[in-house]
């Protein structure tokens, strides 16, 4: 298969914002629906609705609603690249986000949750954390369903990143 270049959606801020969760790329189903973490086997939503105790939102609308309600914004940090499927490990030519406007426009922002290593290790090397003084970047374990060498449980993903969004 011939690799393609992909997009990433818009993110999902308002001045409100004070946590941002920051993926690699969303997968090809997430981009068909230009929705963030509709792979039902992603663990995203499922650990946002244990942490709020929350019951499950019945839309994206509702799922969106949940995080603004409790001031977190969704995005990524790459806005283009080329990939074939959905793989972190698939992901070739990285252009991030120009983060610096970001981060200018939306000053309320103070805490930064990585989900997975992808996402972590690409900002460090295309944008880097030492512009951004006033924010705490954290790297999360992935929600991602791709088992892995240092995959952690569902309760052990949920209690760091309830860790997070508690301090943030």
């Amino acid at each position: 298969m011939k690799s393609e270049t992909v997009t990433n959606l818009v993110p999902i801020v308002d001045d409100q914002t004070k946590m941002l969760i920051l993926g690699s790329m969303p997968g090809v189903e997430s981009l068909q629906k230009a929705q963030y973490y509709t792979n039902s086997r992603n663990q995203f939503w499922k650990i946002i609705v244990k942490i709020f105790n929350d019951k499950e939102p019945n839309s994206y609308t509702e799922r969106i609603a949940l995080l603004q309600d409790n001031h977190i914004g969704l995005w990524d940090v790459i806005h283009s690249c080329k990939r074939v499927g959905s793989l972190d490990s698939a992901i070739s030519e990285e252009v991030p986000n120009d983060f610096i406007s970001f981060f200018e426009q939306y000053p309320s922002i103070k805490g930064v949750g990585f989900n997975g290593s992808k996402a972590y290790t690409t900002f460090k090397k295309l944008v880097g954390f030492r512009f951004f003084p006033d924010i705490q970047f954290v790297k999360l374990p992935s929600t991602s369903p791709t088992p892995g060498k240092n995959v952690k449980s569902f309760e052990g993903k949920t209690a760091e990143w309830e860790k997070f969004i508690e301090k943030s």
